[in-house]
């Protein structure tokens, strides 16, 4: 966990042009330069944002945000971006599940920034955005891996309480496992006002869901070769998972349309039970200004797949600077702003998990005073120890766009779990056959 979450020393070293590191005091000086960016959008990511103009008085620069999308978009822009040779911008979002997409666009933030501003930064989140030997990525404070979150007071409730033991024969407890979590989502909910849980149903969110439930029950989903192996008995009952959720109606219906900020705003709006989500909602759940469940949440680790692994799937949000970038230092200098100890501790104070060791040992020392923080830092804490990243394949993406429909299928009930996970082993494997991967 020291390893995994914890780095920042003390000197802001500066500027060099000329491609190496900056000897003028960070964050330097271009007065008339504009930084066009790309950015990440969403309740959890915009605080930041408001640090640029900050920024832009220091240094005399512009930032001319051009998009403000949630990552799958976002995605999609930068890729039409690369296939008609209009990567005009110099920063954009990225992270470390579609950092290996991106050969190539992205210059090497080591040899614009002092190192021992990098070295300042948990070495396995710094890891983790280098590729080929390039620093395409610099971690800002969002370190992502999930735990459970749940209303408490229903944990608390003597009736319910007698009639879950009446009913299963257990007592009532928060869940340690996915067959405890769908159980329990099962019993309490009540559509179409009140649900027992949910989940993101599209894009890369519903494949990462179901690849680290592969994960937790025992699976593969690729091979040693390389090769989609989940279409096996563990990528089945991780799918049946989610499929025996929708058709119980434990879940809301639409969940097969929802992204990140769904679940975000449906657990704040106090109707949902268990909610399996990042740590950037922490603030946000127990804010009675933006949500009904404030003071009543509870978050614990993640649950426990039947193989007695728990899920772990995990990444770093950060900012990269393009090689086509007609101002890199200007351009990296924004991203080190973005990404400092201010600017962690900011976001770090809503509930994201930092990626600058001394923001972890800020962190911490902060949350004594604070016992709903305490309990968050210690579930993260705990979570982030099983953490694992995606398989480092630059195909990801773009195999993720194809096996989701067919889970989806699956869930809705157009295909039994195992004829939709054929046929996306085999659209996945024809991915990876043309990028001549198998």
């Amino acid at each position: 966990m020291t390893r995994l979450l914890l780095g920042i020393s003390a000197g802001l070293a500066g500027l060099l042009l000329g491609g190496t590191a900056f000897s003028a005091d960070l964050p330097g000086k271009f007065p008339g330069v504009t930084i066009d960016a790309k950015l990440i959008g969403g309740q959890q990511y915009e605080k930041l944002y408001e640090r640029i103009p900050e920024w832009e008085k220091l240094t005399g620069a512009k930032v001319n945000i051009l998009s403000k999308k949630n990552h799958f978009d976002l995605d999609k822009e930068i890729k039409s971006d690369i296939a008609s040779n209009s990567i005009t911008w110099c920063v954009g979002s990225n992270h470390t599940s579609f950092a290996p997409q991106y050969p190539g666009i992205y210059t090497d933030l080591a040899k614009l920034l002092p190192k021992e501003e990098i070295d300042a930064f948990v070495p396995s989140n710094v890891a983790a955005g280098t590729l080929d030997g390039k620093l395409v990525m610099l971690p800002r404070a969002q370190f992502d891996v999930s735990a459970l979150y749940y209303q408490k007071s229903l944990y608390q409730d003597e009736a319910k309480k007698k009639a879950y033991k009446d009913k299963y024969g257990e007592e009532l407890a928060p869940p340690d496992t996915f067959d405890e979590m769908a159980q329990q989502a099962e019993f309490f909910a009540s559509p179409p006002d009140f649900y027992g849980t949910q989940y993101a149903g599209k894009e890369e969110a519903i494949n990462g869901r179901f690849y680290e439930m592969v994960i937790a029950d025992g699976g593969e989903y690729l091979d040693k070769d390389g090769k989609p192996a989940f279409n096996s008995e563990a990528g089945v009952k991780a799918l049946d998972w989610f499929v025996n959720l929708y058709k119980a109606k434990a879940v809301p219906a639409g969940t097969t349309n929802y992204l990140w900020d769904d679940l975000g705003q449906g657990f704040a709006s106090g109707t949902v039970a268990i909610n399996l989500d990042w740590p950037g909602w922490a603030g946000f759940f127990n804010d009675p200004k933006s949500s009904k469940v404030a003071g009543n949440v509870g978050v614990k680790v993640q649950p426990k797949g039947s193989s007695g692994k728990r899920s772990g799937w995990s990444g770093a949000h950060g900012f990269s600077v393009t090689e086509n970038c007609a101002n890199k230092e200007a351009a990296a200098s924004l991203v080190w702003w973005l990404t400092n100890e201010d600017s962690q501790k900011l976001e770090a104070a809503a509930g994201p998990l930092p990626t600058r060791t001394k923001v972890w040992e800020w962190d911490i020392e902060q949350a004594k005073s604070d016992p709903y923080k305490t309990e968050v830092l210690q579930a993260f804490q705990e979570a982030a120890k099983n953490a694992f990243p995606v398989p480092q394949t630059p195909e990801w993406i773009e195999i993720s766009n194809a096996v989701y429909p067919e889970l989806q299928a699956a869930i809705l009930g157009d295909k039994t779990s195992k004829q939709a996970l054929d046929d996306a082993a085999a659209k996945a494997t024809q991915i990876l056959q043309d990028a001549g991967k198998l």
